[in-house]
């Protein structure tokens, strides 16, 4: 049996690492933090204790070539503090969503996409709207 501590964090593959950390940055609101020179670009990103982590890598396998928002294809997701402020700060970045505020997995849920068309599910308990 594995015994889990917590999610440690996520990569995602990217093409353009300045065009990345600005979306990160400017439009999700995350920390970047200190990364390893491994030899290759990328980022990290501190989220409450667990991490996110940007490689570049233009022919990787995982780059999605159809940039339709999907609540169906692989994701991360992240708890937000309130759906309606997110959904706002998305808006008025000009960010594409899917609004599934009314979701049947009791927690409302908006999907967007990074520049590279990597989805991120931004979500609160349907009790707290």
């Amino acid at each position: 049996m594995i015994k889990y501590k917590c999610l440690h964090h996520v990569s995602l593959t990217i093409t353009e690492l300045e065009r990345a950390k600005k979306f990160y940055r400017e439009v999700l609101c995350l920390k970047e933090i200190i990364r390893p020179g491994f030899g290759f670009p990328g980022a990290w990103y501190e989220i409450e204790g667990q991490q996110l982590h940007l490689i570049v890598d233009p022919s990787s396998q995982t780059i999605r070539h159809d940039k339709t928002l999907s609540s169906r294809e692989g994701h991360f997701a992240l708890r937000v503090e309130s759906f309606d402020e997110t959904l706002d700060w998305l808006r008025k970045n000009e960010v594409e969503i899917l609004d599934k505020r009314n979701s049947k997995s009791g927690f409302a849920q908006i999907f967007c996409a990074d520049p590279d068309g990597n989805l991120i599910e931004l979500n609160v308990d349907q009790k707290d709207l």
